[in-house]
């Protein structure tokens, strides 16, 4: 596995959660299907320093057994500061999921749950950066 490619979140109002998004990450979806003034079904992002994309899809497509309850994996984005991202994401709705840890050598993680049900964790990680840095 050379990294992640895409990432799908899930939402029973793909249009609200589009716009949450976009403003959380100061960016507009750069496709949107359907794209002739119905209803999106999905929006998709190109985000981070290498633009890996971050879909927003209708909750009706999800695998089956998807739970709308918070849970699963957690793929961890990484922020120059978690504190800041954590008051900056529930400033904007987002619920606490799992506290700002400190897990040693430089590593922190937190977790909020977005406001369309979706876990959305973050982290600071010294290895992200030296990767970065090549």
């Amino acid at each position: 596995m050379r990294g992640f490619s895409t990432v799908n979140l899930w939402a029973d109002d793909v249009e609200a959660a589009g716009k949450w998004y976009a403003e959380l990450l100061g960016v507009e979806p750069y496709f949107k299907r359907p794209d002739d003034g119905q209803p999106a079904a999905y929006y998709e992002f190109r985000v981070g320093d290498y633009q890996a994309e971050l879909g927003i899809v209708d909750r009706r497509f999800a695998p089956p057994g998807a739970s709308a309850a918070p849970g699963g994996a957690i793929l961890y984005w990484h922020v120059d500061d978690v504190r800041a991202t954590l008051d900056r994401l529930l400033s904007l709705g987002a619920e606490p999921y799992m506290p700002v840890t400190e897990r040693g050598e430089g590593f922190v993680t937190a977790a909020v749950v977005d406001p369309f049900g979706n876990v959305l964790g973050f982290m600071y990680n010294r290895h992200y950066l030296e990767v970065l840095g090549r």
